[in-house]
């Protein structure tokens, strides 16, 4: 590979980056506003179904860019910026924690108890977010080289989706599970948030499939690359 086409693949690593601990922070400051996933409504075991985090919105974004770097740059690059994500995520919590305990003014448009509400659970809902991300990333990471190996560099769509479905119901799951142990959800709402949250990013994630084979193609295209080659930093 050329200098100025290492240079460039450099680059492209560092906003792919930006755009994944961009993504995992916001969603992690969001999550208390919930919505409807119109036209869907309906209940199951007593549960409502489609009732969802807006935190919910950029997570799939994490998944597909992860997927995209692991095809890229390997397995290395891919557990790099996943490490990077989780280290901002806990920082963010720190900047809350401080931000919470300063006083506000009189004068200030928000107020120490509007900030509380909106942002006193975010620590704890980072912590659960933190713990179920790092195991479902990992085993989305592991679980794609894993068919990548096995299929010699073919069958993206195959790699994509099923590490994907896989790790995203680990994520759903086990995020679910810890904010509702920590008090932050209501246990009813467990088994449609698990189910409601795992359909939404299945779908997701079928429909970003094409979206992964273009970047694919373009970065092989742009980088010379063969099938199942990565670029190595």
């Amino acid at each position: 590979m050329k200098p100025q086409q290492r240079q460039l693949a450099a680059k492209i690593y560092i906003y792919l980056s930006a755009l994944f601990i961009t993504s995992l922070v916001v969603s992690n400051l969001i999550f208390q506003k919930f919505f409807y996933w119109y036209p869907f409504k309906g209940e199951i075991f007593g549960s409502r179904l489609f009732e969802l985090s807006v935190g919910i919105l950029p997570y799939p974004l994490t998944f597909l860019i992860t997927d995209l770097i692991s095809e890229i740059y390997g397995k290395k690059a891919a557990n790099r910026v996943v490490t990077a994500g989780i280290f901002a995520s806990f920082f963010s919590i720190g900047i809350l924690l401080v931000a919470d305990y300063v006083p506000a003014l009189e004068s200030s448009p928000v107020d120490d108890a509007t900030f509380t509400k909106v942002f006193s659970l975010s620590p704890l809902a980072v912590l659960a977010s933190m713990i179920a991300y790092l195991f479902a990333q990992f085993f989305d990471i592991k679980i794609y080289h894993y068919w990548k190996k096995l299929t010699q560099g073919k069958m993206l769509w195959l790699r994509n989706n099923f590490s994907t479905f896989t790790s995203q119901f680990l994520d759903t799951f086990s995020v679910v599970l810890l904010l509702s142990v920590f008090g932050i959800l209501p246990w009813d709402l467990f088994t449609g948030l698990v189910i409601s949250g795992f359909v939404f990013k299945v779908i997701v994630a079928a429909f970003d499939t094409p979206l992964l084979y273009l970047f694919v193609w373009i970065f092989r295209k742009k980088f010379d690359l063969k099938p199942g080659e990565e670029i190595k930093l």
